[in-house]
């Protein structure tokens, strides 16, 4: 279970594209803005409690607004994040939580966010254990990454996570060359924060697997 810990903490699942204002983006974005302090800018020894009361406020504003899928969304991805903070069983059934939300709201509108739905449960399935531990299943993160992709192709979230997936199935030159789009992928308007981690993230990650392309 520390490999579920590490991997989703290091995933942090933060997916939301906002290249242009859509309904709900008024009601969602303080939940963004405070994932963002969290996970870029909080102690690691705070952020599970920190994320929980995140959770609590996310949840609200979705069950406020049962229509809307970027509420949706937004819950799994505080919810995802806390599970890679906690880690061991727990950390698992909230992975759980998370699919089962991020399920919901590709029920009500499977662009919202640009596809991030898609995004966060291809990293999801990618990442956690497989049966009979967790849901785990590489095949249907790569079919759900490739939609997450054609909703989104110049996103630096999908780019991202797909890039990373290639790489922890040994596709290591292909991998990268995602990591280096999602690397180019334009600024996200109010998310100046999260841009700024995540472009940490993959500068990192590149770093790590510049002697291993082939």
């Amino acid at each position: 279970m520390s490999r579920l810990k590490s991997l989703l903490f290091a995933l942090g699942l933060g997916c939301a594209t906002l290249l242009h204002a859509a309904p709900g983006d008024d009601l969602v974005r303080p939940i963004q803005d405070r994932w963002a302090e969290i996970k870029y800018k909080a102690p690691e020894k705070q952020q599970a409690d920190l994320y929980r009361e995140l959770a609590v406020q996310a949840s609200q504003v979705a069950k406020a607004n049962p229509n809307l899928a970027a509420a949706l969304i937004w819950e799994a991805i505080v919810v995802s994040s806390e599970a890679g903070v906690r880690g061991g069983l727990g950390g698992l059934s909230l992975a759980k939580e998370a699919k089962a939300l991020l399920e919901e709201s590709l029920k009500l509108d499977e662009k919202s966010l640009n596809g991030s739905a898609y995004t966060s449960l291809a990293t999801l399935y990618a990442k956690v254990p497989r049966w009979p531990l967790g849901f785990g299943d590489k095949e249907k993160a790569e079919a759900l990454f490739r939609k997450s992709l054609a909703v989104n192709p110049d996103g630096i979230d999908p780019n991202f996570f797909y890039g990373e997936y290639l790489i922890d199935q040994d596709r290591v030159a292909e991998g990268r060359r995602y990591l280096e789009k999602a690397l180019a992928a334009p600024a996200r308007p109010g998310r100046e924060l999260a841009d700024q981690g995540r472009r940490q993230e993959i500068r990192a990650l590149l770093a790590k697997t510049a002697g291993d392309a082939r």
